[in-house]
């Protein structure tokens, strides 16, 4: 066992000491259609009984999409088209603070009907904006388009984002967007989940919030393959983990089951 697992393992004991569970959950982003790693990804899913939010693009996705999915997935909304609006100055975003806030509500409302018209029971009203990135005035109007979670990344600092938005968000990424864009590694993808664990643990983050792991299938390569399947192999194995379903986080059951 390296450094790495090993001190994911004291921390998960740790909490386990205190009398306490830790709970993780799954997000996948930027579905859009059946693919090799869509299917790779519902087979780890299925396999591993770990329960996965996979996150779709409601104007790129098709209907063939859904008809492969298992019991063990809930459908979130990325966005509306996953196009980058960001204006000079601006990190990337579908959603540009230059966007009049009525047109943004308009085209988040329109995506949501669409998804859950193609994900059928499957669909939460849940949004998980591209690139995590959602200004504050679109945030306080969600409710507005129909929506009633939002997930972006890093931890919260409430339970609600707004009034009637409920937020759990990720908080371990393990692709490397800035070097190379393959897996992070075991010890910086571990160490990011210590961290936010051993935080929780302390109190100095919201306790009650669980690790969310982020992944994103289109761009796995073989090490990060096999880190989910060892990662999700040990924790189920581990006293004291569990994996929360995001329908039921966010207090929205649905009934694909």
């Amino acid at each position: 066992m390296s450094e790495a697992w090993r001190a994911f393992d004291v921390e998960i004991a740790r909490w386990r000491d205190a009398g306490r569970d830790v709970e993780f959950w799954w997000r996948d982003d930027d579905a859009t259609r059946p693919a090799p790693e869509l299917e790779r990804l519902l087979e780890l899913c299925a396999t591993s009984g770990v329960p996965l939010a996979l996150a779709a693009v409601p104007e790129d996705a098709v209907p063939e999409l859904f008809a492969c999915l298992g019991g063990g997935v809930t459908v979130l909304q990325h966005g509306v088209d996953h196009i980058n609006r960001a204006t000079e100055g601006e990190k990337k975003t579908e959603f540009s603070e230059s966007e009049p806030v009525d047109s943004a509500v308009a085209r988040l409302s329109s995506g949501r009907v669409r998804l859950e018209m193609l994900a059928g029971t499957r669909a939460i009203p849940v949004l998980a904006p591209p690139w995590n990135r959602l200004h504050a005035a679109l945030v306080r109007r969600l409710g507005a388009a129909g929506l009633r979670g939002l997930s972006t990344y890093g931890a919260r600092t409430a339970l609600t984002a707004a009034p009637g938005i409920v937020r759990f968000n990720a908080h371990v990424d393990i692709i490397a967007w800035r070097s190379g864009r393959g897996f992070l590694g075991d010890e910086q993808a571990l160490g990011l989940a210590v961290q936010h664990l051993a935080a929780r643990r302390g109190g100095a983050i919201d306790a009650d919030e669980p690790t969310g792991w982020l992944t994103h299938h289109a761009s796995h390569d073989a090490a990060a393959w096999a880190f989910l399947a060892r990662l999700f192999d040990v924790t189920r194995r581990t006293a004291g983990v569990r994996w929360r379903r995001a329908d039921e986080l966010f207090g929205i059951v649905s009934r694909a089951r």
